[in-house]
């Protein structure tokens, strides 16, 4: 862990991994993809996939069936879900190696600017996952779709959907953390 540099930064630690190491390994990570399964990373898709499996026992197996959303991308245990399984996987194992990991439910950040609720917390959460999985989907692809596979393709489409989503989080992080 020569070039990882863990900061001590009171009751917790960070990690910072040197972009350059990171941008590389995405890279490669794409590469991979490509070669071997003939897909580009992304997670949206994948997470519209299997939330068929969810919807089911709400609205039944023949309302899932008979949607056509989930009608032209079907469930399928493919290389896009396991992906989207690895993430969190990788994260919990990434964070229990470096002993980074602990449960928080409020961050600080939120509770210094919106306090300590945790309904609050986790009703903007879903509340924000919903907003963006729906612009992810409206837009054909999500941020690793988009800004990685996307971007290291030179689709133009995803470099204008990188532009809108970096001036749109600096908009939306200005508005949410100014100071009052």
């Amino acid at each position: 862990m020569n070039d990882v540099m863990v900061k001590d930064l009171g009751k917790s630690k960070r990690i910072d991994w040197p972009p350059y190491l990171v941008g590389a390994g995405i890279g490669v990570l794409s590469w991979v993809a490509f070669a071997g399964f003939g897909d580009p990373l992304g997670v949206t898709t994948a997470f519209s996939r299997i939330a068929s499996l969810f919807a089911a026992p709400v609205i039944g197996s023949d309302a899932v069936a008979a949607n056509s959303y989930w009608r032209s991308m079907p469930l399928k245990w493919d290389y896009g879900v396991w992906f989207l399984v690895g993430i969190p996987f990788g994260a919990f194992l990434s964070a229990i190696i470096s002993g980074t990991w602990r449960l928080e439910l409020v961050p600080e950040v939120w509770k210094e600017r919106f306090g300590p609720s945790v309904v609050k917390r986790f009703v903007a959460a879903f509340l924000g996952g919903i907003v963006i999985m729906y612009g992810a989907r409206l837009a054909g692809g999500c941020t690793s779709g988009h800004g990685i596979s996307g971007g290291l393709q030179l689709a133009l489409s995803s470099w204008l959907f990188l532009a809108v989503m970096f001036a749109t989080g600096l908009l939306a992080s200005r508005v949410m953390f100014r100071k009052a």
